[in-house]
């Protein structure tokens, strides 16, 4: 497994950024690669998800490169006053990383997931965008942020939302009533029945099934932390490499 650091310009952030990266390397193969997009929480940076959790051995077999680029604090979300994360992603990264290495470059060639303001990310842009993805995943998601119903008394966040944030562009709710259910990547969330987030998991769930939206929910011991987060990063790339269609490559045998 190969690892880069890379640093490049974000038109969208009108600033240089970050991301990590890691790289199969596989015998008989050279690509195309497929990409997942793996991102932080709240409190974190690009480096986290490697320095917390064993990623890179669970994706050491397999055909799969995974970005982890650097949200900030912005929820993935163009903000009112702030950054523009999102655009950021889809315009500036995406398109970056599939000029920069041999990847599919195509919607049934790339995945997104990530934990609680990741976990919030990866889904709404998957609901917002759904012909760069094929499938997404949530741990731990902060799907009541930008639906009026989580931290909405904050300041900081009233910046990125603007102050009527409910049934707007970032609203995960507004957006999974509005979708076009064919076609819409797979989609799957988990959060641990001991985590702060779980009612909103629990409501999201329910909205998604009074719409009827199909999608995969599941919940799990645990926490709102790093054990619980590392064991089940495992089943989302589980999830992903089925809709991916990749698998551990078989090795010559010598």
């Amino acid at each position: 497994m190969a690892f880069c650091e890379l640093h490049y310009s974000s038109p969208s952030l009108q600033k240089q950024t970050g991301c990590n990266i890691l790289i199969p390397e596989l015998p008989d193969f050279n690509g195309p690669y497929s990409v997942l997009y793996l991102l932080h929480g709240l409190s974190d940076d690009y480096t986290i998800w490697q320095r917390k959790t064993s990623i890179g051995r669970y994706v050491q077999m397999l055909p799969l490169m995974v970005v982890m680029p650097d949200g900030g604090r912005g929820f993935y979300t163009d903000a009112k006053e702030g950054y523009a994360y999102e655009s950021a992603m889809m315009q500036d990264l995406i398109p970056f990383i599939d000029r920069t290495f041999h990847t599919r470059a195509e919607r049934k060639g790339r995945c997104i997931s990530g934990l609680s303001m990741g976990g919030y990310g990866a889904l709404k842009l998957a609901l917002k965008h759904p012909d760069s993805f094929v499938s997404a995943h949530g741990h731990s998601g902060a799907y009541g942020f930008a639906h009026g119903d989580w931290r909405s008394d904050q300041s900081e966040f009233t910046r990125i939302t603007g102050p009527n944030p409910q049934g707007g562009p970032d609203d995960v709710y507004a957006l999974a009533e509005a979708a076009d259910r064919s076609k819409l990547p797979a989609l799957r969330f988990d959060c641990g029945t001991s985590d702060f987030l779980i009612e909103d998991n629990r409501k999201f769930h329910g909205h998604l099934q009074s719409l009827g939206v199909p999608h995969e929910y599941a919940e799990f011991p645990g926490a709102h932390d790093w054990a619980y987060w590392d064991k089940h990063i495992q089943s989302a790339l589980r999830f992903h490499a089925k809709h991916l269609g990749v698998s551990k490559p078989r090795l010559r045998a010598s």
